[in-house]
């Protein structure tokens, strides 16, 4: 499993954001979008990992960077749990390995766009026991929230930033707007934004973000 990439930035590092990208991208993917904030956010490191390359169903089999695979796009995706369990397992890992450099787990944020999304959805929510600065999910959905789940009080003071394409036609802003909407209606402190683009990321929704993480982290 390759290492992540870590941007460290201008001065000491007391923030952390952990942020995956898509199917079929790399962790130099969101490379410019971290240096991007972190001119802003001038005491916020950034790490950037690197999904496994494995096949993916819905694309012929054929083997590429992604967190899980997707079996089937209809009527819901049907996807590897095993996978994104496994994937939510590197998240923790990498939480914990920033925990334990002195960052305090209340200023980490988890960040992902598409499939990244749907893994830091299930991580921050379903596996993860203990304190985060909040959640980005960019243009994803969360395939493992159902109606019988419940949350443990405490998740409700985890702040969510829901960010989507109002012409999604891959992840559609219908599944983007199903996981806010089970979000809001078990007390979650999450927030929706739409933008006039596809599946895809505009400089005025980066602006967004650091303004958004700005407001957490004080800066």
């Amino acid at each position: 499993m390759s290492d992540p990439l870590i941007l460290q930035p201008p001065l000491s590092a007391d923030a952390c954001v952990i942020w995956l990208h898509g199917l079929g991208a790399d962790r130099y993917d969101f490379m410019p979008v971290a240096e991007a904030l972190q001119v802003r956010l001038r005491s916020t490191r950034f790490v950037l990992p690197q999904a496994p390359t494995q096949a993916v169903t819905i694309n012929g089999g054929w083997a590429m960077p992604s967190w899980y695979d997707i079996l089937a796009m209809s009527p819901a995706r049907a996807i590897n749990r095993e996978q994104l369990e496994a994937s939510a397992q590197q998240v923790i890992g990498l939480i914990e390995a920033q925990r334990d450099s002195g960052i305090d787990p209340a200023r980490i944020f988890l960040a992902g766009f598409s499939q990244g999304g749907a893994v830091v959805l299930h991580t921050a929510f379903l596996r993860w026991q203990g304190p985060l600065g909040g959640v980005l999910a960019l243009s994803t959905y969360a395939p493992t929230f159902s109606d019988d789940l419940q949350l443990d009080a405490s998740k409700r003071l985890l702040p969510v930033c829901c960010l989507h394409g109002r012409l999604d036609d891959v992840v559609l802003p219908s599944m983007g707007r199903a996981a806010h909407d089970w979000l809001a209606e078990r007390g979650i402190n999450v927030a929706w934004q739409e933008y006039p683009m596809a599946h895809e990321v505009l400089p005025g929704e980066i602006h967004d973000i650091g303004t958004w993480l700005s407001e957490r982290l004080g800066e």
